[in-house]
């Protein structure tokens, strides 16, 4: 696996209370530890090797002060859009890769739809071509889900769905 690569893999963010409250890259896990903000909770099995010292990088940390998190809505973005619907198109129920997904308007932008929570969703290229410049009804088609904003019942799904392939998380999700 290539350092930079490493460098990518998730890593669980405990609060100094240990309630898991976000999931982000072992660059910036690593760099907290570094920093003294947090420390290694557990380790990955991942070594990183520099000129002075081998180290392995986190699985999950623990912000050394707590924090208060406030309620904060989620950015509407392609990358929050795919991740609450699962890398899956939600006409055919097809997974794939950021690279073989699209976003669907669900009522189409030319016909006053607007890019919101509710109106955007993952869907392969295949339904998106299909689907066209009509409402799911009128091309025959059904979403398998309503789409709705991101929530935190959404974060907490994702973090309980990433931790079914790293066995060090599951003691910390326990919700």
């Amino acid at each position: 696996m290539a350092s930079l690569d490493r460098l990518q893999q998730p890593v669980l963010v405990l609060n100094a209370s240990y309630e898991p409250i976000h999931v982000c890259a072992a660059r910036r896990a690593l760099v907290l530890v570094l920093k003294g903000v947090a420390s290694a909770e557990e380790l990955s099995h991942v070594p990183l090797r520099s000129a002075r010292a081998d180290l392995m990088l986190p699985s999950v940390i623990r912000l050394l002060e707590y924090r208060r998190i406030p309620h904060q809505a989620r950015a509407l973005s392609r990358k929050n859009i795919l991740m609450r619907d699962r890398y899956t198109c939600q006409y055919c129920l097809r997974g794939g890769s950021s690279a073989q997904l699209t976003l669907d308007h669900v009522i189409p932008r030319s016909r006053g739809g607007d890019s919101t929570w509710e109106n955007l969703v993952a869907c392969c290229h295949q339904c998106n071509n299909r689907k066209g410049n009509r409402t799911p009804e009128e091309a025959g088609m059904k979403l398998v889900r309503n789409p709705r904003p991101f929530s935190l019942h959404t974060s907490r799904h994702l973090m309980r769905l990433l931790a079914r392939s790293e066995d060090r998380w599951q003691k910390y999700l326990f919700y």
